[in-house]
């Protein structure tokens, strides 16, 4: 059986057991071991074992619960709704300034949790009830939130990253400074989209009206909606000022080489109990503790589903399935951007049945000799791949953040806020075509950071 068939064949086994709805990290472990099994042969079965302490060896992974750590602390705070309080000051007089201030404070929060269901369920739990109050669709005002909340696995720290340069041997830091223009970009095209959405939705109801009759204006409750002044508004940023300088010293002690990602990740969990205790004085012991079984709960997916992934990883370039990919594919001579435009295909339906965790662990080791046989950069593909990562997250039928949207907002049928994050789709879309065709929009801040 040749490499490819080999490789094929353990795919095939793996999307046989996640169709029976097993848990992904189960049926990655008995995909490894079956793959141990028939292509190495029963006498290795003891290299399973080893394999999964060997992929769990490594010092760079305990970012990934520090991290969970720090974002569910800061989720469990009331920073959601004070982010969300001064998106609506600054926003609030632009159409659809409200659905704007959502994708802002998930931005933001992003940057602080690195989880995207944190990030969809902490912003939607204030943001949701606010839109629709001010007569936002559901669609309108649950997508945004779901679109939003991708956001939280682009912007550093972020664990799918930590991963991606775990698993293709790359700087986690040139991964995080790449994540941050993009992330912004995408952002401001979100809130274009969501001008264009709430002025349809607009136009609906002002054609619906009776004549002489005046129809609701989105984004206002009653008459008029809220005018807030400067003062107020200069206000609500002091109120998140800490929330930037923590981003801030973060992000610094990491880029200035000051700190791995690791340590970096731990002055972060540090800074975070401090300003939950004095600025906010929470001091509920028992939410504590649910943020550390939540934490304890998180990373332990996370790992698991690293580890066992590592394993399949290990097989296939035992068998050398990705070199006889690259060679294949190379041998065609077809255009390098024909193939990557493949490879967003192939993982943009993996992202439908998949998390990420599990895709950026199992695929990257297969796809790395191809990219850089191709002349891509490893740290822009890892962003791209990254960005694709996102559509996942809100389409169906594993979408994590459609779900949790469901669970904010249950008198919202899922559909709703299924059709309402599909834009959003197209929009990530164009902006994958837009970083390819610019690439320095992602390694403008890498390379001025790390080679100049």
């Amino acid at each position: 059986m040749s490499p490819l068939a080999q490789g094929g064949f353990i795919i095939a086994i793996a999307l046989v057991l996640f169709a029976t709805g097993m848990p992904i990290a189960f049926g990655l472990a008995i995909t490894a071991l079956t793959a141990i099994l028939i292509f190495l042969g029963p006498e290795h079965s003891d290299l399973f074992g080893k394999m999964v302490f060997d992929s769990l060896n490594d010092f760079g992974l305990l970012a990934i619960p520090l991290f969970v750590l720090m974002g569910n602390m800061f989720g469990g705070s009331k920073a959601s709704q004070q982010l969300f309080i001064a998106g609506e000051a600054w926003l609030s007089r632009i159409r659809g300034g409200l659905a704007m201030s959502s994708v802002a404070a998930s931005t933001v929060f992003a940057a602080m949790t690195g989880s995207s269901p944190a990030t969809a369920a902490a912003i939607g739990r204030v943001a949701v009830p606010e839109m629709e109050k001010r007569g936002y669709s559901s669609r309108i005002a649950t997508g945004a939130v779901a679109a939003g909340g991708t956001l939280g696995i682009l912007i550093p720290p972020s664990v799918t990253l930590i991963l991606y340069g775990i698993a293709a041997e790359q700087s986690i830091g040139q991964l995080f400074a790449g994540g941050i223009i993009p992330g912004l970009v995408i952002m401001v095209m979100f809130c274009i989209w969501i001008y264009i959405a709430v002025s349809r939705e607009q136009r609906r109801l002002d054609s619906d009206a009776e004549p002489g009759e005046a129809s609701h204006t989105i984004g206002t409750v009653g008459a008029e909606g809220r005018v807030w002044t400067w003062g107020e508004r200069f206000s609500t940023l002091v109120r998140i000022l800490p929330f930037i300088a923590l981003i801030a010293a973060v992000l610094t002690v990491l880029y200035r080489g000051i700190a791995t990602p690791s340590e970096a990740a731990a002055i972060g969990v540090l800074l975070v109990a401090v300003l939950v205790i004095v600025f906010y004085r929470e001091h509920d012991v028992t939410a504590l503790l649910g943020v550390l079984r939540s934490s304890v709960s998180q990373s332990s997916m996370i790992l698991m589903i690293t580890a066992f992934s590592a394993v399949i990883a290990t097989v296939l370039s035992y068998l050398e399935v990705p070199q006889e990919l690259a060679g294949t594919i190379t041998d065609l001579e077809v255009n390098r951007w024909i193939v990557l435009i493949l490879i967003n295909v192939v993982l943009l339906v993996m992202g439908l049945f998949l998390p990420p965790v599990s895709i950026i662990v199992m695929v990257t080791p297969i796809l790395l000799p191809l990219i850089l046989e191709l002349g891509f950069d490893p740290i822009w593909f890892g962003i791209i791949m990254t960005i694709n990562m996102e559509m996942g997250l809100i389409t169906p039928p594993v979408g994590l953040n459609l779900f949790v949207l469901k669970g904010i907002a249950p008198h919202v049928r899922l559909t709703e806020i299924l059709r309402g994050s599909l834009p959003y789709i197209v929009v990530l879309g164009l902006a994958i075509a837009l970083f390819s065709v610019f690439p320095q929009i992602i390694m403008w801040l890498p390379d001025a950071l790390y080679n100049g």
